[in-house]
């Protein structure tokens, strides 16, 4: 690599060479990738080759992430990729606002986390409001991580019961051609919510729980007429609210409540001419004191990488349909 300009850095322990370069040297090649430079160790130092502006940010996200592995981090693709999109950005160093907060442990030992700021900024909003609204696309954690902050209020006995609901549009007038009895009928469009229960609490803590009353996941329609007091609720899939199932749920918030509204804008199922309840909510709810909206990008999408691929392509399609029919 004749004629390229180099940056060493030192290597103060061998041990983290290991995490650092990843398996199969995953991580140093995503690093080569992103910046189109060269990576090697040698004695006892990383050099990188390639052009000076380019190998100036690698050597950046580099040190940011043994820095990361010296406080007993652990490195994966994810955190990789969103620390190389911060310092492209000029924000590296933000990516040590999201380091240690620990919301809460699943069954298996697992530590769960905000992966993103977006995600940081949303439990911030969760611990500090009794009502917030988490919008934004697939894959950045809404249902998940409010899944998670019911769990930590419940064990810590902020509140006596957790009760998780969305609307079953999807299942329109086909609902009474399904097998079984209504619960039966309704249950698949709760799989998430059962799924991330089971996860961080365990199936048979779960289960405990369930047949004691204190956790609760059924349909919307299912709220009607009840006030919920001391307990944490979740909203999912808000966007498929209607404005009337909107209003019905928020006027269910009881004493001692914690309410979180989920939703994806960009993906309603309504039939066409009934606005959507969490668009309604915007707009009506906006200025009032002691409700907060946090709007979650692209940028915290933590499933698959393509995920954020596919967000922004649909996004700029759309967009540019809009302005060829305007």
């Amino acid at each position: 690599m004749q004629g390229q300009n180099e940056v060493k850095i030192k290597i103060e322990d061998i041990n983290f060479l290991d995490e650092l370069f990843g398996n199969l040297d995953e991580n140093i090649k995503i690093v080569e990738e992103k910046y189109n430079v060269h990576v090697v160790s040698r004695d006892g130092n990383l050099i990188i080759l390639g052009d000076e502006s380019k190998i100036n940010l690698a050597s950046k996200v580099l040190n940011k992430m043994m820095e990361i592995i010296k406080s007993g981090e652990k490195i994966d693709k994810q955190k990789l990729l969103y620390t190389i999109s911060l310092f492209n950005e000029g924000d590296g160093d933000k990516i040590d606002e999201i380091l240690g907060d620990i919301v809460c442990i699943t069954a298996r030992g697992k530590h769960i986390k905000p992966k993103t700021l977006g995600q940081k900024k949303y439990i911030g909003s969760i611990k500090r409001n009794d009502v917030v609204f988490g919008i934004g696309p697939a894959g950045t954690g809404k249902s998940y991580l409010a899944v998670a902050m019911a769990v930590k209020a419940f064990k810590n006995k902020e509140v006596s019961r957790i009760i998780l609901t969305r609307p079953a549009v999807e299942a329109g007038e086909s609902l009474g051609f399904l097998p079984g009895d209504l619960q039966m009928k309704v249950d698949p469009y709760l799989r998430p919510l059962y799924d991330a229960l089971y996860d961080i609490l365990g199936g048979e803590t779960y289960l405990k729980y369930k047949e004691r009353g204190m956790i609760e996941v059924a349909p919307l329609a299912y709220m009607r007429g009840r006030t919920l007091d001391d307990s944490f609720i979740i909203l999912d899939e808000a966007q498929n609210t209607t404005r009337a199932q909107m209003k019905m749920f928020l006027t269910r918030i009881g004493i001692g409540s914690k309410a979180v509204i989920n939703g994806d804008i960009t993906q309603i199922d309504l039939p066409k001419g009934k606005q959507s309840g969490l668009e309604h909510s915007i707009q009506v709810l906006k200025n009032v004191r002691g409700i907060d909206f946090i709007y979650l990008t692209d940028k915290d999408v933590v499933r698959h990488g393509l995920v954020q691929k596919i967000i922004k392509a649909y996004d700029s399609f759309e967009g540019k349909a809009n302005k060829r029919k305007k």
